[in-house]
């Protein structure tokens, strides 16, 4: 297993692939101290204000001098970010060579869309009725049988005291997630005098099958419980008859999302799963790259991967749409890595971005989608959101995704109302919290697998979870949301 990775020829950093102990030589530089896994070590004298060169890019610059061994971070670096810039469109164009899709075993819908999960959701509509749904799914677990896949609840604190485009996101994301191929029955469930009322949940839903989605408004009603049961009931009728079938896999969509991410984020899992987005576009099927802050300083990789001028429009109006959207919250657009990410190596949000984007692979940007909206377009879209892991994955779930692929190099239990795959970055994780973690990337690091190996391994895992393999949030029933805030609460 090699000491240290140099990513790029124009890098004069290298990457500690396992704790390094002072004095150990890599291409001719002895570290002066200690170096832990995922951090930097100078490859090159560098002068205060020179660029410190990691993936071929600027990750931010020397704030004191720096020698040949020397360990690189928070202590003698910082960032170059700044606000809003200008972006010129440059077109570099990839497109992956097609290959046969592969299959899995899905449910296909009435209006023929594709599920890979069976499951009745109850969907509040307000904050107020939280727990009834909660009950709800605990007293009905008996419907979860044949081919229903389970009984689950989203709860969330909106849905009334909100005003304007808050109040309008709440209103999408619940539409969207009712929308959603996963389940196959839903139960909208509100209390009856919040300002998301029925009329408007209804407008924002467009058509619907009736069958397949039904409400409930608690105070109109004696007993909730009974008109809830006897509408569950309904629903899990309708939602048995669907049985699972082969479906290509060009009618995947799949969210790529990272979070607690460490120095070896853009170095294993996320490239892991670039490789994977690029075979997967490449079988005619979708993914979607979100979190839209962990995009900062590194724009270059993305903006000139637009298929036209148009969607590099959108892409930039997206970029500087949130920036300006910390600006206004008179916030610093670098305000990040986190705490965890620094001790894990990141040292900007340069080094964090250019580790993230590397989930988007090399294929061409199909489209950008706002929030709450749906992948309309076959191969790699760009989503609006935020790094929230909470905030984003529900979002990617809201635009569609089947599935969440979630890279961390520190680890998280959390689990969308999609399946969510956790993949790790390195091997020490994935053994330590082997209750968390369904896919090992650190196998790149330990010189075990190849990247391409990796990620046509993690495409085979991708097939099995969608085929009705459970992922390790699944299997402990975690799974939630959080919605996009930005305004007043009256």
């Amino acid at each position: 297993m090699p000491d240290f990775i140099h990513i790029h020829p124009d890098d004069n950093v290298a990457v500690a692939l396992t704790a390094i102990a002072a004095g150990t030589e890599f291409a001719g530089v002895k570290a002066n101290v200690d170096i832990p896994q995922g951090h930097k070590i100078a490859l090159k004298p560098m002068a205060v204000n020179d660029q410190v060169m990691k993936y071929g890019f600027s990750i931010g610059h020397a704030t004191t001098p720096i020698a040949p061994g020397d360990w690189v971070h928070t202590h003698n670096m910082k960032t170059n970010l700044s606000g809003e810039i200008e972006y010129t469109y440059n077109p570099k164009i990839t497109h992956p060579a097609p290959q046969q899709p592969g299959t899995f075993m899905g449910y296909r819908r009435k209006d023929g869309k594709v599920g890979i999960r069976n499951e009745i959701w109850i969907i509040p509509t307000v904050g107020c009725v939280n727990d009834i749904a909660k009950a709800m799914v605990k007293e009905n677990q008996d419907l979860v049988t044949g081919s229903i896949d389970g009984l689950y609840t989203f709860p969330h604190p909106f849905g009334c005291s909100q005003t304007g485009a808050d109040h309008a996101q709440t209103r999408k994301l619940l539409a969207a997630l009712t929308r959603h191929p996963n389940a196959g029955a839903v139960l909208v469930l509100h209390l009856g005098c919040e300002n998301l009322t029925h009329e408007q949940f209804v407008e924002e839903l467009g058509q619907f099958d009736e069958n397949r989605v039904k409400f409930l408004t608690c105070q109109q009603v004696e007993d909730e419980f009974e008109v809830g049961r006897a509408l569950l009931q309904e629903l899990a009728d309708f939602a048995a008859s669907f049985q699972r079938e082969p479906i290509a896999a060009s009618e995947l969509v799949i969210g790529m999302k990272c979070g607690g991410s460490d120095g070896l984020s853009g170095i294993t899992a996320n490239p892991t799963v670039g490789r994977f987005s690029d075979m997967l576009v490449a079988q005619g099927g979708s993914t979607v790259l979100t979190e839209v802050p962990e995009m900062f300083g590194a724009e270059g990789f993305l903006m000139d991967r637009c298929i036209d001028e148009t969607v590099f429009r959108k892409a930039v109006d997206m970029i500087n749409g949130f920036k300006n959207y910390f600006l206004r919250h008179n916030e610093v657009v670098y305000e990040n890595p986190s705490p965890g990410n620094k001790a894990g190596g990141i040292t900007t949000l340069e080094d964090k971005s250019c580790g993230c984007v590397q989930k988007g692979g090399s294929a061409p940007i199909m489209d950008v989608i706002g929030y709450g909206d749906a992948v309309t377009t076959k191969g790699l879209n760009m989503l609006y959101g935020p790094g929230n892991d909470l905030v984003s994955a529900t979002a990617l779930t809201a635009a569609g995704a089947h599935m969440v692929l979630f890279t961390t190099g520190r680890g998280t239990p959390f689990g969308a109302p999609a399946p969510t795959m956790k993949i790790s970055t390195n091997t020490p994780l994935a053994i330590k919290k082997a209750g968390w973690i369904d896919f090992n990337a650190g196998v790149v690091a330990d010189g075990l697998r190849t990247l391409d190996e990796a990620g046509a391994d993690l495409m085979q895992l991708v097939l099995e979870v969608a085929s009705g393999k459970q992922t390790k949030t699944e299997e402990r029933g975690f799974r939630e949301i959080s919605i996009f805030k930005d305004g007043v609460v009256l």
